[in-house]
């Protein structure tokens, strides 16, 4: 804009000086005087061009500005839409969302139960949490299945029981000797539970749910397991009377 605005000026300047000039060759001006009012003209017909060449620039830059205030606005809408409508839960998983598919679910089961490995001492402060479910995966489970159990409702079903899991196992990860005598129940607790389809894995049962978070194992939740379960996050190992949910 300062660039316009110096030719601006000195066009106005050389007009004047113009105008001088022509306003004094109503007097007899020599030749010489009649030669320079040309040169005048001629520089000014010079700066007109420049001035518009400098125009024209300007309206460029003017569109170009619109054109890119346009596509800071569209991003800020964007920005401002996704930051209002952050999921309370964001989802771990990479890869492609496993859509829920039965037969899908059946072979991606089986390689993790084969990467499965039990926990050696050397990781015995590493816990297992499942992952979040996904809006894909949500939305793969049949609607007769979900009932009333919105997306919300269902990844804090998921937190809860990782909180459970994580309460659980840092128990059972101490040392009997540093445990008082509450915890020290609930370590024997545990360690009865465990089976031979358990042993190294991660697992909860309905009590350890109530123990450790304020959830209320109910019909509903029991719908919950059934869908988490129908996701590929854990899977039921039954026996001695007791359902223990394994995550996968």
């Amino acid at each position: 804009m300062s660039d316009l605005q110096e030719i601006n000026q000195h066009i106005h300047d050389r007009i004047s000086s113009l105008k001088l000039l022509l306003d004094l060759s109503l007097a007899d001006l020599p030749q010489k005087k009649m030669k320079k009012v040309g040169q005048e003209i001629f520089a000014l017909d010079r700066l007109l061009e420049e001035f518009e060449k400098c125009v024209d620039h300007q309206r460029d830059q003017l569109k170009s500005m619109k054109e890119l205030e346009e596509s800071v606005k569209k991003d800020l809408e964007d920005v401002t839409h996704l930051k209002n409508n952050i999921p309370a839960h964001m989802p771990k998983r990479e890869g492609p969302a496993q859509g829920c598919d039965p037969m899908i679910r059946q072979s991606e089961t089986a390689v993790t139960q084969q990467q499965q490995q039990p926990v050696k001492k050397s990781s015995r402060s590493f816990i297992r949490e499942m992952d979040f479910i996904t809006v894909a995966e949500f939305d793969g489970i049949p609607q007769y299945m979900r009932g009333g159990v919105s997306y919300d409702q269902l990844n804090a079903a998921v937190q809860s029981i990782n909180t459970a899991v994580t309460a659980k196992y840092k128990i059972l990860h101490q040392s009997v000797k540093t445990l008082n005598n509450q915890s020290r129940k609930l370590q024997q607790r545990f360690k009865e539970q465990d089976t031979k389809d358990t042993k190294g894995q991660f697992f909860v049962v309905e009590e350890d749910i109530r123990d450790f978070t304020q959830v209320k194992v109910d019909k509903r939740f029991q719908k919950i397991f059934i869908m988490l379960r129908h996701c590929g996050r854990l899977r039921e190992v039954r026996g001695g009377g007791l359902t223990r949910y394994m995550l996968l």
